[in-house]
């Protein structure tokens, strides 16, 4: 089979930047420094974003909670990213309102004057004035919430993004940008010399190739997975990060029915919760449970369905059933770990990202957010600088545009590409019968998988799925469906036979069934 996107890289290149990770914060990592005119590589064990970049709550935000907090500094930074990626990323970034339902007074003064300061703080960034509505209203606005008791709401505005798709665009913008990127790579190993690393050694999980790569600093930025980087050097290091769980359900729009996104500012256990409006349907949560273990597709624990479904409810006019679950989804957030005190309390760790050197050669970035990728992704490259002593070039990627974005006026579901959405039609101009749906109750063709098989580094059936076209996030059932079809479709572009269609439908038929809620989570 071909690997149609692994780059022909020359074995004796001295790359000045290696990026382990292509997440949110490494793809940005990669664009900075390519940017820049460094030299660039990245590798990613799996597909691009896999990990916790495609399972967030989809919100741009300077963080209502971390105001609430009293991390002003953080909230002011955030806003301002969150005004720079509506900017460079027009086509996927876009203004959400957001109402908070109040049912005493006393909540109404609270959160309107704690909006306003946040909108204070965004300066010229801000998306709008944060407002009070009567119950009338808010029931207008938002026909499915609950009206026993309300006396009104708050609406402010934030942002509302899609993750996964992002993180593609970012990659491709590398790529221009003069980056090499490796996806379905591992690194096995570090190189080093004495006590300085000078690389790392990898194999890739498609072709089982062994390659070891030179680099003058080495960027950790792979999330909740840092420190199994920080044990190949040495195994004896502390522990990094504490892996914090979030989990979101999905359910039909009608829920709420509303274009509005709705924010619970209290749970049960002291909580934020969200429901948001994405892809036509309804995206709520998330959790927030320590873990003491990680991989790539955390399971949701049947207790934090049972709260976001439980909290949902006290909210929701009609009260969402097991039944109506359409997709669960697990991320894995990379908290800085608690140094002392109560290591069980997600509230104790750092929000914030954490920089630092971890040994002559070794960077590593972990913590933070989507929305401030960009400015975690600029420090980055600074220090790398700095530590393998690169001739200093300036950050550009303040008024950088990411590949795709331009103003969208029309709602068509081919829109989150952007300025690709042409070249897709194109294709189905060419070949009608790639205009075919994917399946009847959604709008996604064929000529989608094959533009992501071609341009955006799809290898398998679940990248498509799973992070190309989010079907696998919306809708489970729906996704197996669509497996097939799909991995005709990519078997053809891709030179593989019958047997690997075989494999990819069985291996993502199990691996939806993970986000089925069609029996207890265990």
């Amino acid at each position: 089979m071909k690997r149609l996107h692994q780059p022909l890289l020359a074995e004796n290149i001295n790359w000045d930047l290696i990026i382990i990770g292509g997440g949110a914060t490494g793809l940005g990592t990669a664009l900075d420094a390519a940017s820049r005119g460094y030299k660039t590589l990245l590798v990613e064990q799996a597909d691009y974003a896999k990990g916790t970049s495609s399972r967030s709550t989809k919100l741009v935000h300077g963080g209502v909670r971390y105001l609430a907090q009293g991390d002003i500094g953080l909230v002011r930074h955030a806003l301002k990213e969150r005004g720079l990626l509506q900017q460079n990323a027009k086509h996927l970034v876009h203004k959400e309102a957001f109402l908070i339902p109040c049912y005493d007074w006393f909540s109404i003064i609270k959160y309107l004057t704690g909006l306003t300061l946040y909108d204070w703080l965004a300066g010229k960034y801000s998306f709008g004035k944060s407002k009070y509505f009567s119950k009338a209203e808010t029931l207008a606005m938002m026909p499915g919430i609950k009206a026993k008791g309300l006396k009104g709401s708050i609406r402010y505005y934030d942002g509302k993004f899609d993750d996964a798709r992002l993180a593609i665009n970012i990659a491709q913008t590398a790529i221009e940008k003069g980056a090499s990127l490796l996806s379905y790579t591992k690194v096995t190993g570090l190189l080093k010399d004495g006590e300085t690393i000078t690389g790392i050694e990898t194999e890739d999980s498609i072709t089982g190739l062994k390659v070891q790569f030179k680099g003058k600093v080495v960027i950790n930025a792979t999330g909740v997975f840092v420190d199994d980087i920080l044990h190949m050097n040495n195994p004896d290091s502390k522990k990094m990060v504490r892996p914090s769980q979030g989990v979101h359900v999905v359910l039909e729009k009608s829920f709420l029915n509303s274009e509005s996104a709705l924010m619970i500012p209290k749970t049960s256990d002291g909580r934020v919760l969200f429901a948001v409006p994405w892809h036509e349907h309804l995206l709520v949560g998330t959790t927030d449970t320590p873990l003491d273990e990680h991989s790539l597709e955390p399971r949701a624990l049947k207790e934090e369905v049972d709260f976001i479904m439980g909290t949902a409810a006290t909210y929701f006019n009609r009260k969402p059933l097991e039944k109506d679950i359409l997709s669960v989804f697990s991320g894995l957030r990379p908290l800085a770990a608690p140094t002392s005190g109560d290591g069980n309390s997600t509230k104790e760790i750092s929000r914030d990202h954490k920089l630092i050197v971890s040994a002559k050669g070794l960077i590593t970035i972990t913590g933070g957010k989507w929305t401030t990728y960009r400015r975690m992704a600029e420090e980055t490259v600074d220090l790398a600088i700095k530590q393998a002593g690169l001739e200093p070039k300036a950050c550009v990627t303040e008024n950088l545009s990411i590949h795709g974005s331009q103003m969208i006026e029309e709602d068509h579901h081919l829109s989150i590409y952007g300025s690709d959405r042409d070249k897709i039609e194109a294709l189905i101009k060419q070949d009608p019968t790639l205009g075919q749906q994917l399946h009847s109750s959604f709008p996604f063709t064929q000529a989608e998988v094959v533009w992501s098989a071609r341009n955006e580094m799809a290898e398998t059936v679940e990248d498509i799925l799973s992070r190309r076209l989010r079907i696998l996030f919306i809708d489970a059932q729906a996704a197996k469906d669509m497996a097939p079809r799909v991995a005709l479709l990519l078997a053809k572009e891709l030179s593989a036979g019958e047997n690997w269609e075989t494999e990819q439908i069985e291996t993502f038929n199990k691996l939806a069934d993970g986000y089925l809620y069609h029996q207890p989570i265990k």
